[in-house]
């Protein structure tokens, strides 16, 4: 690594070698030379005077880009398509005539970007899965393990710590079914020309239309895709960039819900993301745990989030058929927001992968709240022991201020369950109230729609796509 100059963070800690090799300059240039062998090969098809021998040598230097004489040429001639058609044609002496035969540069440039896009979503879709595995056994393991829930993050009634994990991984699940909507509707922009209108290939195929069409079919087969954009200036319509980074911008959401709870669940002392043995918490206090991993994801969210913004802006002001202010910005604000969630996924499968649950203070502090919660159960059973509701009603407001006063005022103990059982009206022993102030009793259905949930939602796609599984992330920082 260089150290005189800025090295991006993302290929320096947070993104995998795949992505960074998905948006790398190897794979862009190599994919513009499998795009010109399938423009060539599909124009022989369809019965121009191109030779296998011409095919063959294409394909025989498909991966062995010559890169210094791409740059030379570019210096010259300002112009990176034409100076890759220029140092391909040196190698290909004599195919140099027949590469990219019809074709602008977004022949190459646009259908480039959607095969790096489709190929970016397809290692978030994996990565995505395996966080869901992750977290759909932990919910499962810790379904019926009541805790506190929060409203306005205040105590309410209680939940479980699985019931709280199916939260965080229900919108996973929705990130996930809007990444296989992108897939399954990605279109190639296909072979369009120079304002979208096919003028050079109708000429090319002396106006035969129906063989324009076929080009365009024959060229998407060969790539895998179903569909190419029906209609298009020069470029395929920069809004199908914000669709995609708003589906990358989804992902950040849902992992910065997760990491910001965790966080707050770690300061509360209940959960905590895995700490290495000679991990450093603070270079100040030695005793610090930071979550630094959770914040970590948070902060990259935060960036892909904000990204989105640039492919909305890029959309709105594309003038008529193209123009090249997108070019600069969208060489930038996509690849990073691929390779941000890369990083954010790496995160979040190493945390899930060892999510620290602290059983004892999360029971000792349901314990602290439950007297508050049960005021209602305790109020029903005094009732069915002759007691008047209303008047019920009123001696427990009374009392449960009155304990609460004594724990944020005085620092005391929660005292409600002695007021309860010292007041004459709710005829009740201290054993009798403290047998309400069973947590498993105030947890509603959470271990059955934890079950629920995992059993037809989560569990079928886990299944179906089993192969892809098992993945663990080693961070490099």
């Amino acid at each position: 690594m260089a150290h005189d100059r800025y090295t991006s963070p993302f290929s320096a800690r947070y993104a995998s070698t795949e992505m960074q090799q998905i948006f790398s300059e190897q794979n862009k240039f190599r994919t513009w030379r499998r795009l010109w062998i399938a423009l060539a090969k599909a124009e022989r098809s369809l019965g121009l005077a191109i030779t296998e021998e011409q095919i063959a040598e294409l394909e025989a230097h498909a991966d062995d880009i010559n890169f210094e004489d791409a740059e030379r040429r570019e210096r010259e001639v300002r112009h990176d398509v034409m100076s890759h058609v220029y140092a391909y044609g040196l190698q290909c002496p004599k195919a140099a005539g027949i590469i990219h035969l019809g074709a602008t540069s977004c022949y190459v440039g646009d259908n480039t970007d959607l095969l790096v896009m489709r190929q970016g979503l397809r290692v978030i879709r994996r990565k995505l899965l395996n966080a869901m595995a992750l977290l759909a056994d932990f919910a499962d393991k810790y379904k019926s393990l009541p805790c506190l829930a929060y409203t306005h993050l205040q105590p309410a009634q209680l939940t479980t710590v699985g019931k709280r994990a199916t939260l965080w991984l229900n919108e996973l699940w929705m990130d996930y079914q809007e990444i296989e909507h992108r897939l399954a509707t990605l279109p190639m922009l296909g072979s369009k020309g120079t304002t979208g209108t096919q003028a050079s290939f109708l000429e090319l195929f002396a106006g035969d239309h129906a063989k324009v069409e076929q080009l365009e079919r024959l060229i998407a087969e060969s790539f895998g895709f179903e569909r190419v954009v029906p209609v298009s200036g020069q470029t395929y319509s920069r809004k199908i960039d914000y669709q995609i980074a708003s589906v990358l911008s989804g992902v950040a959401q849902s992992a910065a819900k997760f990491a910001y709870d965790l966080r707050l669940l770690a300061s509360f002392k209940e959960m905590e993301e895995p700490f290495e043995k000679s991990q450093i918490g603070s270079s100040a206090m030695p005793y610090k745990r930071n979550p630094m991993r959770c914040e970590r994801i948070d902060a990259l969210a935060r960036y892909v989030m904000s990204d989105a913004l640039n492919p909305a802006w890029t959309a709105s002001c594309q003038f008529f058929e193209r123009t090249l202010d997108d070019s600069a910005n969208k060489r930038i604000a996509m690849a990073e927001a691929f390779l941000a969630v890369d990083g954010i996924l790496n995160i979040l499968v190493n945390v899930c992968d060892g999510l620290v649950v602290y059983e004892k203070v999360i029971r000792q502090r349901v314990m602290n709240e439950l007297p508050f919660m049960a005021t209602e159960n305790i109020m029903m059973d005094a009732v069915q022991r002759g007691g008047n509701r209303q008047e019920l009603h009123e001696r427990l407001r009374v009392h449960a201020q009155a304990a609460a006063n004594h724990v944020k005022a005085e620092g005391g103990e929660n005292d409600l369950i002695q007021r309860i059982c010292g007041d004459p009206l709710f005829q009740l022993s201290e054993a009798e109230v403290r047998g309400l102030l069973q947590p498993e009793r105030y947890t509603g259905r959470c271990k059955e729609q934890v079950e629920a949930y995992l059993a037809s939602v989560i569990r079928p796609i886990l299944e179906e796509n089993r192969e892809l599984l098992g993945e663990r992330q080693e961070l490099n920082v």
